[in-house]
């Protein structure tokens, strides 16, 4: 279970990392905003302009406070497969990496023998351990938590092309790295048993 996974105490032939990802638009002004001045807050028109979509993947180790972001112009198994190989290479010394993610229908083994030739691929599987979030328990994968602060702090405001966001992603993922920003994870196996008794089997008398 994702619980016992987070429990494990830090290995670093054996790291623990959270992925996850979000679709993101790409939104233009149709007015120059008023910039704010003093006793004025900036101004926006409510009127924007779509220029289209942008995905956004995010990976983080919890018990280092580091995490990796890409932004992709799209959310296929290629671009799934990608990442992976991109998360591998962050962690070449490890033996076996453990990946929590959710059931999404690109997170299967067949994305890999697309993107890459069947050794690498299986080479590439081989390399990870995978932890699937329960259904409709995504919000138990703490890469959640950094796609929130993400949103929060750098998102949350109009862009309009993929080369500004992926500027802005680049520049938030350094400063939480070098700050060592960790997820403050409290809730336990105990907690689960409660919340998601639904879940759990019942043995009657």
């Amino acid at each position: 279970m994702v619980l016992d996974v987070y429990k494990r105490p830090f290995d670093p032939r054996n790291p623990v990392v959270c992925m996850d990802e979000s679709p993101r638009q790409l939104i233009a002004e149709t007015r120059i905003p008023i910039p704010c001045s003093p006793g004025k807050p900036a101004r926006y028109d409510y009127e924007y302009e779509r220029n289209g979509m942008c995905n956004v993947f995010l990976a983080c180790e919890p018990l280092t406070g580091k995490r990796m972001v890409k932004i992709t112009e799209r959310k296929t198994k290629l671009d799934w497969a990608y990442f992976l190989e991109e998360i591998e290479v962050q962690h070449e010394n490890a033996d076996k990496i453990t990946l929590v993610m959710d059931n999404l229908n690109t997170h299967i083994p067949g994305s890999l023998y697309e993107a890459f030739p069947p050794p690498k691929a299986k080479a590439l599987w081989d390399r990870f351990e995978f932890v699937y979030t329960p259904k409709h328990g995504s919000w138990l994968n703490m890469a959640e938590i950094e796609l929130n602060v993400l949103t929060g702090q750098c998102l949350k405001r109009r862009m309009d092309n993929i080369e500004l966001v992926s500027k802005e992603v680049f520049a938030w993922q350094n400063y939480r790295n070098n700050k060592n920003s960790k997820v403050n994870w409290q809730f336990t196996t105990d907690d689960a048993r409660i919340k998601l008794s639904r879940l759990y089997p019942t043995i009657e008398d």
